[in-house]
């Protein structure tokens, strides 16, 4: 299953209400992972559920995961985190990532994830 921390989680909110001010509907945040050069790359954006989505509902966040992606995402944590004062990002602490590498960073997808800190959508 994957999980999302309570910090990580009023992030999207916030992000989610910003949108839903023209959308007028909460959007589910998307989720996905491959595989590239041997490590596990992230993205995540605003997104409409498919056929065959995992979905799950998590501290009032619903997350839609397409099915090539669940294994890498199993037992996945997404967590929003301050790295050095004022640098916040949000982060995936991931079981299966490759032991050389450290926990992942977010694309900067549908304006909801940063890599290398910054502010990024509003997610901030």
């Amino acid at each position: 299953m994957f999980n999302l921390t309570t910090n990580a989680a009023e992030q999207i909110l916030r992000a989610a209400a910003e949108l839903q001010e023209t959308e007028h509907t909460l959007p589910s945040l998307r989720i996905a992972a491959k595989i590239e050069e041997g490590e596990i790359v992230y993205g995540m954006g605003f997104d409409d559920s498919r056929e065959n989505d995992v979905v799950i509902e998590a501290a009032g966040v619903t997350l839609l995961i397409a099915p090539r992606s669940q294994e890498l995402l199993e037992g996945a944590t997404l967590d929003f985190v301050e790295l050095r004062p004022g640098e916040f990002q949000f982060i995936f602490i991931n079981p299966n990532e490759p032991a050389t590498a450290g926990g992942g960073c977010a694309s900067q997808s549908s304006g909801c994830g940063s890599c290398g800190g910054g502010s990024a959508g509003g997610c901030n």
